[in-house]
């Protein structure tokens, strides 16, 4: 590995990363367009089901084994990590893609900042709070946010942060393949409920090719890709990269989807990645804030 690392670029770790992310908008787009056909939440349980076979295929969890200490937060991580998938599908349904991504992103951003007491945090607190005032509903105007949308993708936020806090507890050391281990778990309680809820609309041959598309341009690719990018760059420079997803998300729902934010909502959206970016730069101590894009 130290030699592959030798080898590669400066800057093609930088490009994984973006491609990473790029595909993540692109199976959330797909995502958006088969919601209209299952609903959101049968959207959730193909993306659950057919990632977590991927991530099965790929790191076998069930070779690894947990102490008693950790099943609690291992369940909750598991709980959370299918509530994201469920919860910013719901959003979709309502709100355009680069707010639900900027809302939902708040959830790592919050973890990020009330890990610590510095002055310097209020600055990107504050920032932050009057990005979600921005891109929040304020009225009935044409650029107004659905509420109950927006509360959906702030939901799935809150449930990247339990994820993020409950991973760190659940077993680091066993890497990715928590995150598959954490997958089965959210299947077996998500898919179920998202079947449910389609009904026969999810149980036709012809979604299998969208819904293996989610499960690979929203999983598969860009998990794989953040793996290699996150061993060759710093956290900081991981973590600042990656504050660019909710302008990348705006990006994709305005060129794919036909989606246009107003000017209040752009800067909005600038404010909340400013402030991700600047908690990242000022951090003192390397935090590893952990991401798994199977929530988009």
């Amino acid at each position: 590995m130290p030699t592959l690392s030798r080898k590669m670029p400066v800057w093609l770790p930088v490009m994984l990363l973006l491609v990473a992310m790029a595909s993540i908008q692109s199976g959330a787009t797909v995502a958006k367009t088969l919601i209209s056909q299952v609903g959101a939440p049968g959207v959730t349980a193909l993306r659950l089901l057919l990632g977590t076979l991927i991530l099965i295929g790929v790191f076998r969890p069930w070779r690894l084994r947990f102490t008693r200490s950790q099943c609690l937060p291992l369940f909750l991580y598991g709980l959370a990590l299918g509530g994201m998938n469920y919860f910013f599908y719901l959003s979709l349904h309502t709100v355009a893609l680069g707010i639900a991504v900027a809302l939902e992103f708040t959830g790592p951003l919050a973890v990020a900042l009330f890990s610590s007491r510095r002055p310097v945090d209020l600055l990107w607190l504050v920032l932050a709070m009057l990005g979600l005032w921005l891109l929040l509903p304020l009225g009935q105007g044409i650029g107004s946010v659905d509420p109950v949308g927006a509360a959906w993708a702030l939901a799935a936020g809150a449930c990247w942060a339990i994820y993020i806090l409950a991973g760190q507890r659940a077993g680091t050391e066993h890497g990715p393949a928590t995150v598959a281990f954490g997958s089965v778990i959210a299947a077996v309680i998500f898919v179920p409920l998202g079947a449910v809820q389609a009904g026969e609309a999810l149980w036709h041959w012809s979604l299998l090719p969208l819904g293996l598309s989610i499960a690979v341009l929203s999983t598969a690719l860009p998990y794989s890709l953040e793996m290699v990018a996150l061993t060759r760059l710093p956290t900081r420079t991981f973590g600042t990269l990656m504050s660019i997803e909710p302008a990348m998300g705006a990006f994709f729902g305005m060129i794919f989807l036909g989606e246009r934010l107003t000017i209040m909502q752009l800067t909005g959206l600038l404010l909340v990645i400013a402030a991700s970016i600047g908690s990242t730069l000022t951090l003192q101590r390397e935090t590893r804030i952990t991401r798994v894009d199977i929530n988009e």
